[in-house]
């Protein structure tokens, strides 16, 4: 069993055709999936999708390039939308100066609000980051008690060691099987009992379907490099992963 531990499964080319790509999935052995919200609409359409299929869990936030367009009662929709037994982390949040969709100010003062809940109800965080390292671990210093995952880990290792030192976990994409992507030398230097899998879909589809809209399925192709990468079987990754995510957000 894999656990598909960050798609987006109410974009278009996922929802459309959603039982097939459950059932596609499936056959890859991958079973568990979490869908992960950007703002208020997307969280409620996760949480949607979650009560209406088995084994999808569902994460409710706003992610940095919405934060400029939250309304004055976006911290009351979120603490709704995740009362609920399917509802599992605040993500994704984060912050993102590669694009500067949001004000990196307005990013700020959202992700700590964003922090301030999962603080309050004890939930996991899924993090998004780009070029924003040392503010990232900054803010995520400040809340020592909340534990999470940085997902589609795309930085250095010493990126990836400031993330552990906190506790938090590191989640591979697609992009761990890119040609010349320096992640592998990073995941080998990360223990596997901090490591996690996702596929990220719609976006950043593995080899050998790069360039191709990504399905939670290709989970599997993470987990085939990741056991290519630490010289282990493929089941002994697996079972790793999957119990890393039932840790970390809480699984049954």
């Amino acid at each position: 069993m894999l656990t598909d531990t960050h798609c987006h499964l109410y974009y278009e080319e996922l929802c459309n055709d959603l039982s097939q790509v459950i059932q596609r999935a499936n056959n890859l052995g991958v079973t568990r999936f979490i869908c992960v919200g950007t703002n208020i609409e997307d969280s409620k359409k996760c949480l949607s999708i979650s009560e209406d299929n088995n084994n999808i869990f569902a994460s409710a936030g706003v992610h940095p390039h919405d934060s400029k367009n939250v309304s004055e009662s976006y911290i009351d929709d979120i603490y709704k939308i995740i009362d609920n037994k399917n509802m599992i982390a605040i993500g994704e949040i984060g912050l993102d100066y590669f694009r500067n969709i949001s004000d990196p100010e307005t990013q700020k003062k959202v992700f700590r609000e964003q922090m301030e809940i999962a603080q309050d109800i004890n939930f996991p965080v899924i993090i998004h980051n780009r070029d924003s390292d040392k503010d990232l671990i900054n803010i995520l210093k400040d809340y020592p008690n909340v534990k999470g995952i940085a997902h589609c880990f795309s930085s250095d290792l010493a990126m990836a060691k400031s993330f552990l030192d906190i506790g938090y976990y590191i989640s591979f994409s697609g992009n761990l099987t890119f040609k010349n992507s320096h992640l592998p030398e990073v995941a080998k230097s990360i223990p596997l009992n901090r490591v996690l899998v996702e596929t990220d879909s719609p976006y950043l589809s593995p080899e050998p379907h790069r360039g191709k809209s990504n399905e939670p399925g290709r989970t599997r192709f993470v987990v085939e490099k990741l056991s290519e990468i630490y010289k282990m079987s493929f089941e002994s990754i697996a079972k790793q992963t999957n119990d890393n995510a039932t840790e970390i957000f809480g699984l049954p």
